[in-house]
């Protein structure tokens, strides 16, 4: 495939990438409201959980929230430029030092908490509001 035919492709997909979408970052808490069209009637569904993958880029860019309902984790992919999501709301910033929290799979109770990434600014605050 030549060059200027992924330039073509690239501009053909970039009318379709959303504008709207906030910086999230992985750990993040994370809405997503989602559309659910059940007969002719069409619902907003806000699915909430922790960001913990992201894949692809540009139209085929996903993402991976992961939640916990009664003791039972549920994760969902969502297509970061699809229509059928209304939109994404980031709730809290976590602290992740990797890619993938897929070890998130594995822990239970407590230790399945992120950090959060505001923690540390908030301490250093106080410490100059304090000297």
């Amino acid at each position: 495939m030549p060059k200027n035919a992924v330039a073509i492709i690239e501009g053909i997909n970039k009318s379709v990438l959303k504008t709207d979408v906030p910086k999230m970052s992985i750990g993040d808490t994370v809405n997503v409201h989602f559309r659910i069209i059940e007969g002719e009637k069409e619902r907003v569904q806000v699915f909430q959980g922790v960001l913990i993958s992201r894949t692809g880029r540009g139209v085929n860019e996903m993402l991976t929230v992961r939640r916990i309902v009664e003791e039972m984790g549920v994760e969902r992919i969502f297509p970061l430029n699809s229509p059928r999501v209304a939109k994404y709301e980031v709730v809290r910033q976590g602290d992740a030092r990797r890619a993938k929290l897929y070890y998130l799979r594995d822990r239970i109770g407590k230790s399945r908490r992120l950090r959060d990434r505001r923690r540390g600014l908030k301490d250093a605050a106080q410490t100059t509001s304090a000297a």
